[in-house]
């Protein structure tokens, strides 16, 4: 495989902190890079470092020439008066590459104006923009948040059958799983900063654990070696000869060895337990046959649930099918179209919103931290703010930022901060696991399992998902809903519904076609007569040649080839000519009735 691209023992400086150093990769054709740290590693000033929109402080950067590297941010931004083709167009190496981009999109239309989108359609755009700059290697950071679960399963088989390199920051368990060839952790607690591996996670948690076995027993060893020889520096040696200086000076490199294996060993992981309330009510919130609309749409109706202590439901559902809205529900933040909430008397609720908007992002990290005086209260104990600061990996000279400098995994631990102050009997947790690394998200899952009340859970992290809940209420996105013990069932469900969808509407339309097919007979002429009864049929066909033009587009062997990206837009063409112009037809015979 032919080298894309290589950094030599990069650096990066962040004021005086050191963000990543001595940090070597290389990229070939076709592989795909899992890049996975803790917050504040500088994963995503690695990323840009690589995409040639930050500079290294040291090292080398090297794209082999003639290479087209493009790079997706974690939050894109589109000019909102532009609409998604219009984006495209621009964006497109060859014009040609935007239809089928479109369609592996899911775009049925690109009339849509960029302002109009919601987050995990503007997260398809910047994708699908991305595509048709027609990459040798493509740069993601977080592509998975705001997608829903169907969102994510259509990026993994986006970049499995792709026919370019990607290197991809993510949290995303199963994603990294399904995904990756190649698996890179930046962290410092190796000696190169970087952690190398090839293969997708689960083989990168085999390696790395032999690891760290591995260095286990070499610390071990010398320390040991290291005891031995302070023991004979105590016993006063005699600098005098070459043999006992020689001896001393190695015994320094040893120590100096020692301790900088014992730094970089040297972990901490956030601490954190929600506050639970201890009430022992039986049934904290009931819901009863609820229904709701938004906008005319009808989200979900005849809702029936009961929370109890231990109950951890997941909510599940394509974005715009009415998860958020159910949470602001339960919350009474919005009053149901039909049906009703009980809640248990003076019923405590913590809600994780998930656009966090509920920190001013200009005041300092201590003032969100301690919204009052220099202490916490957490759980009848008082905590001095720098204390619970370090709980949540923040430095002292932190507090003085203002909470919108913080990364976007920073402030979601501010988040989680804050709630941990309150008590609850019930959970309401909307995309809680955006932004955060796996270390966290592993505290997290521990800490939700542990938790003595009731949750919902709302998140794409299937991982995280399939780990704490013990139920999921899965919403369709049309008005159906229904509960099931996980994720799978509920896919399982939800692609029954839609076949059954497609055929009901297919009978709905056959008698509607016949009777008009009989009084068809009964006023056209004899070979209008003819033409009509066959026009069911020669829709059928063009129609069935159309969505086979449809599928050619969309091949992933064909996004590759612009000859046959052309021949395929072409042939594509030809049959919606043909689809139209059989419509037409069908409206002039109708028009001879009227």
């Amino acid at each position: 495989m032919a080298l894309l691209l290589s950094c030599q023992s990069i650096g990066r400086q962040f004021g005086a902190a050191t963000l990543f150093d001595q940090v070597s990769l290389t990229v070939s054709d076709n592989e795909r890079h899992g890049l996975i740290g803790p917050n504040g590693a500088g994963k995503s000033t690695l990323l840009k470092v690589l995409g040639g929109l930050d500079h290294a402080d040291r090292g080398e950067v090297a794209l082999r020439k003639g290479v087209r590297m493009v790079y997706v941010p974690q939050d894109p931004e589109f000019d909102p008066s532009l609409t998604v083709l219009e984006i495209l167009e621009r964006a497109a190496h060859e014009p040609t590459l935007v239809p089928a981009a479109l369609g592996q999109a899911g775009f049925t239309s690109g009339d849509a104006r960029s302002s109009e989108l919601s987050g995990g359609w503007r997260k398809r755009l910047a994708l699908a923009e991305a595509i048709v700059r027609k990459p040798d290697l493509l740069l993601l950071d977080e592509p998975t948040n705001h997608l829903d679960v169907e969102g994510i399963g259509w990026l993994e088989d986006l970049l499995i059958s792709a026919p370019f390199a990607s290197v991809v920051v993510s949290h995303d368990r199963y994603f990294l799983e399904n995904v990756a060839t190649h698996m890179m952790e930046l962290n410092r607690v190796y000696p190169d900063g970087l952690f190398r591996v090839a293969g997708n996670y689960s083989a990168f948690l085999e390696r790395r654990e032999e690891y760290f076995e591995m260095q286990a027993r070499q610390q071990e060893s010398l320390q040991a070696k290291v005891r031995r020889e302070v023991e004979w520096l105590r016993r006063g040696a005699k600098a005098r000869t070459r043999k006992a200086k020689a001896r001393i000076d190695a015994a320094n490199e040893m120590i100096a060895a020692l301790e900088d294996m014992q730094a970089r060993a040297r972990t901490s992981s956030v601490a954190i337990d929600f506050t639970a309330s201890d009430r022992k009510t039986k049934k904290l919130m009931e819901v009863e046959n609820l229904g709701h609309a938004l906008g005319g749409k009808q989200l979900f109706s005849n809702l029936s649930l009961v929370f109890a202590p231990g109950r951890r439901l997941g909510l599940a559902g394509p974005n715009g099918s009415g998860k958020t809205t159910l949470l602001r529900l339960l919350l009474r933040q919005l009053p149901p179209d039909s049906g009703d909430i009980r809640w248990a008397d003076a019923l405590k609720v913590v809600y994780f919103e998930q656009q966090r908007q509920q920190i001013d992002p200009n005041i300092t990290l201590k003032r969100a931290l301690a919204t009052e005086g220099d202490s916490v209260l957490y759980q009848g104990r008082t905590i001095h703010v720098n204390g619970w600061a370090r709980r949540f990996l923040f430095r002292e000279e932190q507090l003085v930022q203002p909470v919108g400098s913080l990364s976007g995994g920073e402030r979601a631990r501010v988040h989680i901060a804050r709630l941990m102050l309150e008590e609850a009997d019930v959970l309401l947790l909307d995309e809680p696991t955006n932004d955060l690394d796996i270390p966290t998200l592993e505290v997290l899952e521990d800490s939700l399992l542990e938790f003595p009340g009731s949750l919902v859970l709302v998140t794409h992290d299937r991982y995280l998902m399939d780990r704490v809940t013990n139920a999921v209420l899965g919403l369709d996105g049309d008005g159906g809903c229904g509960l099931f013990a996980d994720l799978n069932q509920w896919e399982s469900w939800l692609g029954d519904q839609r076949r059954a969808r497609t055929a009901q509407a297919r009978a709905a339309a056959k008698p509607a076609e016949k009777a008009a097919s009989t009084s068809a007979k009964k006023r056209l002429s004899y070979l209008e007569q003819r033409e009509w009864d066959a026009m069911e049929e020669r829709i059928l066909e063009a129609e069935t040649r159309l969505e086979a033009a449809k599928e050619s587009l969309h091949a992933p062997d064909v996004v590759s080839d612009p000859r046959r990206i052309e021949e395929c837009y072409q042939a594509l063409n030809a049959a919606q000519a043909e689809v139209d112009q059989l419509y037409a037809r069908w409206a002039e015979l109708e028009a001879k009735l009227s």
